[in-house]
């Protein structure tokens, strides 16, 4: 087994109510994927392979907005009976996944989710460079899904972070370090990953990260 250490949890105090989706989008530095890596025993090829897959690399949209993904089948599980048929009614919940497709951009729609319940619109979205689920975000070291999303206004090291929080509070560092990639796919992507090849698209992102020159970086040792 690799490396592993206990990831320090965000400070619950640092991040307050969102005003803005703009912030300063700071890119990830050449050494925060090694360095991240390296607290779960994985090196930069694992963690880009992941990033690719859910983001194609980026954590911030063309507006330079957080990168986030509304989905209406969330959101009507997230809702009460009254405030879900509200949703319903505004095209904003349905109750299964794919029954729509999705726009091109999804900060329309999310903004009318949140008029209708602030942190269940929050919880119903995927966010940033590891598309983490806002009902993910105690895993990912935050102590609401707003307050995680405030946190990754500024830079995508705060993105990284939380998915590397998240990777190990669900105990799927094990599946990473062994590239176990449909053990690792299941975990974070949930039970229908090999319906859309989740599994054989990590698995050919990591050879091809595989081939590239890492950046030189050596863990501090305790």
């Amino acid at each position: 087994m690799g490396r592993r250490v206990s990831l320090p949890r965000a400070n619950p105090a640092a991040f307050g109510t969102i005003t803005s989706f703009y912030g300063k989008a700071k890119r990830l530095d050449d050494l925060d994927l090694p360095r991240l890596g390296a607290l779960i025993g994985v090196g930069e090829d694992e963690l880009h392979a992941v990033i690719e897959v859910e983001t194609a690399g980026g954590g911030f949209d063309s507006k330079g907005r957080v990168r986030m993904l509304f989905e209406p089948h969330v959101f009507y599980r997230e809702l009460g009976e009254q405030k879900r048929r509200q949703a319903v009614s505004a095209g904003l919940a349905y109750p299964r996944w794919g029954e729509k497709p999705y726009p091109a951009d999804s900060y329309a729609r999310f903004e009318r989710a949140m008029q209708i319940d602030r942190p269940a619109a929050f919880r119903s979205a995927s966010w940033g460079l590891g598309q983490i689920m806002g009902f993910n975000c105690k895993a990912a070291g935050y102590h609401s899904a707003e307050a995680m999303v405030a946190a990754f206004l500024d830079e995508e090291a705060k993105h990284l972070e939380a998915m590397v929080r998240f990777i190990q509070s669900e105990g799927l560092d094990d599946d990473l370090r062994r590239h176990d990639w449909s053990g690792f796919a299941r975990g974070y992507n949930g039970a229908g990953y090999a319906t859309h090849g989740y599994h054989t698209r990590l698995a050919a992102a990591f050879a091809k990260w595989a081939k590239i020159k890492d950046t030189p970086y050596q863990a501090a040792v305790a």
